[in-house]
């Protein structure tokens, strides 16, 4: 196979588009589609074929790229693809699925003779644009080779987590990641709200952990999301975000263990989305703090 590839994206959201848009500056042939196709008619400025269904974006692709809301959004449109799914083609699933529908992605593939592989990503909206994703992968090391130009265009490193995509240690290391970042940003979010009812200046906040160890690039990033107003366009959007919290909750009780601060960012996301933030940034779950419109 040689490095230049012809490449399905599936998914055109946020990560989606700027991955399709990265392989195609790397020289691929990208189709992509999108359920939303007015969302993916902007990538054909990038030069990316759009088509009408899934079907079509997977003819004759020898890696197929998904990254589609959840498990079951990305089984349904695999399915959609299946009558044109070339028999050893390699599907990269990025999306975060979570373990129970990552057993049933590597079956599908295994059914149509597809090499599968696991691999979820970390970073948000500005990496993936850059190409600077971080990609947590599992699969057989014999096929890498052929999906290497596709992480190499979408990321800046790939950690490998294991041999067998079915068994899902990519996306059980992509959830506990996930745990902590929703944590420190819920967490960030109550400070902004405690500080405003105590009427605490933030900065005086700020200067009192900086260059300490509880200082953080990301919790001056995101808590300047909120301060300068600039929660649109999302890096990663409270809708998703709750959808990843429930996952980690999920998996951590079919494990045995309770993860109550995963299941208070649940909360606190969905109490957020409904008050009309879904599309926002994560960090407006700081609204759920307040009981009326902020």
């Amino acid at each position: 196979m040689t490095d230049k590839l012809t490449v399905s994206v599936l998914g055109t959201g946020i990560m989606g588009a700027a991955m399709a848009r990265n392989l195609a500056r790397a020289g691929h042939t990208v189709r992509a589609w999108n359920r939303s196709r007015a969302k993916a008619e902007p990538l054909t400025a990038d030069g990316i074929a759009i088509t009408d269904s899934p079907a079509e974006a997977v003819e004759d692709a020898d890696v197929v790229l998904t990254m589609l809301y959840d498990g079951p959004a990305a089984l349904d449109v695999m399915e959609q693809a299946a009558p044109a799914l070339r028999p050893g083609a390699a599907w990269v699933q990025s999306t975060t699925a979570g373990i129970e529908a990552i057993a049933d992605l590597a079956a599908f593939a295994r059914e149509r003779d597809l090499v599968f592989y696991d691999a979820p990503v970390l970073g948000t909206r500005q990496p993936a644009e850059a190409g600077q994703l971080l990609i947590l992968a599992a699969g057989p090391s014999e096929h890498r080779d052929a999906v290497a130009p596709v992480l190499d265009a979408v990321g800046a490193r790939t950690v490998w987590t294991g041999e067998d995509g079915a068994e899902g240690s990519a996306t059980r290391l992509k959830l506990v990641a996930n745990s902590w970042v929703i944590a420190t940003t819920n967490a960030m979010g109550e400070v902004l709200a405690l500080s405003q009812a105590l009427g605490v200046d933030p900065q005086r906040f700020f200067d009192v952990i900086a260059g300490g160890p509880l200082d953080m690039g990301y919790l001056r990033a995101k808590s300047g999301l909120i301060l300068n107003d600039r929660l649109s366009p999302a890096q990663f959007a409270v809708g998703t975000a709750a959808k990843d919290a429930r996952l980690i909750v999920e998996a951590g009780e079919k494990h045995g263990i309770r993860l109550d601060v995963a299941a208070a960012s649940v909360e606190r996301l969905e109490r957020a989305a409904a008050q009309g933030h879904a599309d926002e940034d994560m960090a407006a779950a700081y609204f759920a703090s307040f009981d009326e419109q902020h």
